[in-house]
């Protein structure tokens, strides 16, 4: 397991994996943070295609080409807005990393990148956050998954410094960076 999680420090979108996460929101249209990077580094046909998409559901995962990034598929999911934690948000997430993974796997994909899906303006506690990122993937990965390297990509070094204590204390890594 050690060898097929990592965390970094940086940009999403200028990750060399198979496909990159992009922390959307329904609309699909673009927006800020993440989001907004990726639209803008991939260029207009991300959009022009997401518009073809008719949004996606909160837990929810779709796929499109990766067009100006390096990676050669964005899988858009839309991660819950933090309501203190009584609307079934912890299981919002751990959706959002199951319905990825899942897109991944069926399109063949061997490499993949995550933000921290809702811990920007959704407001998501970190290390809540980090805990269900990490057991998510985990546990997809026990499951005889594919899925070569996946690569947890922090903006920050507190968001770096959570992912990397929470990889440690989830998968008992010791150096667990990219």
């Amino acid at each position: 397991m050690l060898n097929r999680i990592a965390v970094a420090e940086g940009d999403i979108t200028i990750q060399h994996v198979d496909a990159i996460v992009n922390a959307a929101n329904n609309a699909l249209l673009g927006g800020g943070g993440v989001d907004g990077a990726i639209h803008r580094a991939a260029g207009p046909g991300l959009l022009a295609e997401c518009r073809r998409l008719n949004g996606c559901a909160t837990g929810q995962a779709k796929i499109t080409s990766g067009y100006n990034l390096p990676a050669q598929w964005v899988i858009h999911t839309v991660g819950p807005i933090w309501q203190g934690g009584n609307q079934d948000e912890d299981n919002l997430l751990a959706q959002c990393y199951q319905n990825s993974l899942a897109l991944a796997e069926q399109n063949d994909i061997k490499s993949i990148a995550f933000p921290s899906i809702s811990t920007g303006v959704y407001s998501f506690p970190m290390e809540r956050a980090a805990k269900i990122a990490v057991t998510e993937i985990k546990q997809f990965l026990e499951k005889g998954s594919q899925i070569e390297r996946v690569v947890l990509v922090c903006f920050g070094q507190r968001a770096y410094n959570i992912h990397k204590a929470v990889v440690k204390e989830i998968i008992g890594a010791g150096d667990i960076t990219s």
